[in-house]
């Protein structure tokens, strides 16, 4: 007995001296996307704090290649010692492996980490659609199947899902027309071409408040920091539960030591009590968030499975 409590309280130490003395050089976080995408500005300005917090620099490595594949691919096949993140987030690591075979196995390939940062979406429309509230969109669409269309920046998309989500709950049916890109998708919702569409709030933000896009609500349960004034999709359309958005966050590699793990979260939560962070966010149209490895680690198994489900209820399929 008396071995088996020394061997514990030496794991403690040890376990307690390994995260003291991490880190001691450079820290790698592999962006699997191009710079200036969402992802890869809210990675940054965490990393840009942590770099100051752990006295050692984090530095970016953007990796971007087939949907963000390749870049979490580089990660999971990492040393899993601490000194190689992953920027994660929905596309790549819960969307991607429900639709494609894709070379990594996100809940078994990967050690979460912390969440940094909730996109939100938000339902709009031209000026000129006739439905002035969500709760008329919802009836109108109900009223006529297949009548309207929405957009998405492509099949599979996170809008794309989350429009799916909707409509399930609410019970309507629409015609998806995909683009290559949000930006050409909302250019037709603009121009009345589209009668809807779910984007994220960084992107219709400028439109909603220039008059050129009419916003109906945000996916979230909570409001947009970005747009406070626009309520929760779930109160007003009233489709009590709908709650979604995306989630950008730092992984590891599996088998990354606990303690170098809860250190980095720590790290994380500090870093996202900062003023000037917030305000950076905010800019950007995202919300600040943390969690716990563990906390962080059951969103991804609830995340995999909601999409799952998605995916599998409107058959959603695409070219491999």
């Amino acid at each position: 007995m008396r071995a088996l409590i020394a061997a514990a309280a030496w794991l403690l130490v040890a376990g307690s001296a390994l995260a003291q003395a991490y880190p001691n050089r450079p820290i790698r976080l592999v962006i699997p996307w191009p710079p200036g995408q969402a992802t890869d500005l809210a990675a940054r300005i965490v990393a840009d704090k942590l770099s100051q917090q752990l006295g050692q620099p984090v530095v970016p490595d953007n990796r971007p290649g087939a949907g963000g594949a390749i870049g979490t691919d580089a990660v999971a096949k990492a040393a899993p010692d601490g000194y190689t993140l992953l920027a994660a987030s929905s596309g790549p690591v819960s969307i991607m492996p429900n639709l494609q075979k894709t070379p990594y196995e996100p809940l078994k390939d990967f050690a979460a980490v912390s969440l940094v940062a909730a996109a939100p979406f938000a339902l709009v429309s031209a000026p000129t659609f006739p439905a002035q509230s969500a709760k008329e969109l919802v009836a109108l669409v109900r009223a006529n199947p297949d009548k309207y269309t929405f957009s998405s920046s492509g099949t599979g998309a996170t809008a794309h899902l989350f429009s799916e989500l909707l409509h399930s709950m609410a019970k309507i049916k629409s015609r998806h027309v995909p683009y290559k890109g949000s930006a050409p998708a909302m250019t037709d919702v603009m121009s009345g071409q589209i009668d809807y569409t779910i984007e994220t709030v960084a992107s219709v933000v400028g439109h909603v408040k220039s008059g050129r896009l009419r916003a109906y609500g945000v996916t979230t349960a909570r409001r947009s920091s970005a747009l406070p004034d626009l309520p929760p999709l779930a109160e007003a359309a009233d489709i009590p539960g709908y709650d979604a958005a995306a989630w950008i966050g730092y992984t590891a590699p599996a088998g990354t030591p606990r303690e170098i793990l809860a250190r980095l979260s720590t790290e994380i939560g500090k870093a996202m009590q900062a003023a000037d962070l917030k305000e950076r966010y905010l800019a950007l149209g995202l919300e600040p968030a943390s969690n716990t490895p563990e906390e962080f680690a059951a969103l991804l198994r609830r995340e995999q499975e909601r999409y799952a489900s998605i995916i599998k209820g409107a058959n959603i399929k695409v070219e491999q």
